[in-house]
């Protein structure tokens, strides 16, 4: 861990959850938490109980029976959100068990996941378990098993390092989670490596301003690269400036902080089949600038996550050097910076030119993500990249459409849009920007800032995704580290 400011550290202590296929059955698993899952009884008998077949009656057998009584002694049927656990005798393999009731898993296996992944969190922090395993239920795919890991690592993550006094809440101690019956290795796999990315990337967007700054950003870029085997360059602004950056710097005059303007590059052994690169908006805070947020609504106190997308591409960076892909090169791209008020600050009606010598007017100097994002996404094509994501917190606008549980996603081809995120690709609204400036119309904000990006995409084909609504959940703990996982399984796949 390293401090920036203070003496608070920059990342958490929480654990770095391990999660694994097993190749144990249920009976032959050694661990502290076992948990077993049933679906809801069926059928007109409303007093049938969940009955015990497969691996579940080997158990059984194995334990003396113990789990046909707990299940008799209980009522147990299987409701959704129902559970039950029991200490074993210490001849056993394992602690404790915990049977789970998951309703109609069928009908919704993907929600049923998130359901159970939440309980084996919040079990596993009550019994303090460091190791737990889960037998996957039937009617599970590996979509239901995604979510049900991606909420285990939400459910354990801790933070406590800006709070004082002797009555901070303790974490979970949960390290391990095995997954029994599974036959998706490569799925464990990549969740395994995504919750040290996960995990970051929540620790860099949770951290105040003060001490997330864009050197800290670079920093963790050094750190990243030096740890896992890639290489990084960090332009400072005098390079930034003899490259033409005129609208990133633009959003930089007004602040102290001195812009970083951060590359990671990870190289595979081997033929490399594809270029590619993931561009995050690195504003480490976000006051508006002269066209100062303001009142009810305008967000401020929370614009400490206005590097969402930086921290997902420096997740993603962390994760892609830890499974190390073959066949992809992969440019990790971020323009960090703050936009501040300052007598040197960037002010309504200037005139910006950005670096692949496209003249920009500013009407809105809270339209400041799109024109770090525009001199990022010029530099990621120069450096070779045949397909590029950019991943941002952009725009309100974002989250009156979606909520603040769904991404945006534009593309300029629909193929890579369809396959690569399984979210609808808006196209044909060009009309909608009847001039070049840092803000369109009052409807339609979010697809006018992605028209404005489109412009700073020659050749590659490009998709950008606003993330302004799920970069943030104040009931899951505040920062989700949104867009790691769907970006690492999207740089393995391009290897492939």
């Amino acid at each position: 861990m390293s401090s920036i400011a203070g003496n608070h550290p920059v990342f958490t202590d929480s654990p770095k959850l391990a999660v694994r296929q097993s190749t144990s059955s249920p009976k032959e698993w050694k661990g502290d938490l076992l948990f077993f899952p049933f679906p809801e009884v069926g059928g007109e008998d409303k007093n049938a109980l969940v009955s015990l077949t497969g691996a579940a009656a080997e158990l059984d057998a194995s334990i003396d029976g113990l789990l046909s009584e707990i299940i008799k002694e209980n009522e147990f049927k299987g409701k959704s959100g129902s559970s039950v656990l029991t200490r074993l005798a210490k001849s056993s393999s394992f602690k404790k068990l915990s049977l789970v009731g998951m309703g109609n898993v069928t009908q919704a296996a993907m929600a049923s996941g998130f359901a159970l992944g939440k309980q084996i969190a919040s079990s596993a922090k009550t019994e303090k378990a460091k190791t737990a395993a889960v037998v996957v239920p039937q009617g599970f795919d590996s979509t239901a098993v995604k979510a049900m890991a991606q909420a285990v690592l939400e459910g354990i993550y801790h933070d406590v390092r800006f709070k004082s006094g002797d009555d901070k809440e303790k974490g979970c101690l949960l390290e391990s989670l095995e997954v029994i019956a599974s036959n998706d290795e490569e799925r464990c796999k990549i969740l395994t490596v995504c919750s040290s990315g996960v995990k970051m990337a929540r620790d860099l967007v949770g951290a105040p301003s003060n001490y997330v700054t864009p050197s800290t950003l670079a920093e963790t870029a050094r750190n990243i690269a030096k740890e896992h085997g890639m290489s990084c360059t960090i332009l400072e602004r005098d390079e930034c400036e003899r490259r033409g950056m005129g609208a990133y710097l633009a959003v930089s005059r007004g602040s102290a902080q001195p812009p970083k303007f951060i590359h990671v590059t990870y190289k595979p052994k081997g033929e490399v089949k594809k270029k590619i690169a993931i561009v995050g908006k690195g504003l480490c805070f976000d006051s508006g600038g002269y066209n100062l947020k303001a009142g009810a609504g305008s967000m401020i106190e929370l614009m400490k996550f206005d590097m969402g997308g930086s921290a997902a591409t420096l997740g993603c960076a962390k994760a892609v050097g830890m499974m190390k892909p073959e066949g992809v090169e992969v440019h990790f791209i971020v323009a960090a910076c703050e936009n501040m008020i300052s007598s040197d600050a960037m002010r309504p009606g200037d005139i910006l030119t950005a670096s692949n010598g496209k003249t920009i007017e500013v009407l809105n100097t809270d339209a400041e993500g799109r024109l770090t994002l525009a001199d990022a996404l010029v530099y990621a094509e120069q450096a070779g990249a045949q397909e590029i994501v950019d991943i941002a917190t952009l725009t309100g606008a974002c989250i009156i459409s979606l909520g603040d549980e769904y991404a945006g996603l534009w593309s300029n081809d629909e193929t890579m849009g369809k396959e690569d995120f399984l979210l609808q690709v808006v196209t044909g609204v060009q009309e909608l920007l009847s001039s070049f400036t840092t803000s369109g119309e009052k409807g339609g904000g979010s697809i006018t800032a992605a028209l404005f990006l489109k412009e700073f995409v020659k050749e590659a084909k490009w998709s950008h995704l606003d993330i302004a609504g799920p970069v943030w959940n104040d009931k899951a703990g505040g920062a989700t580290g949104y867009g790691v996982k769907g970006l690492t399984e999207w740089v393995v796949s391009k290897g492939k």
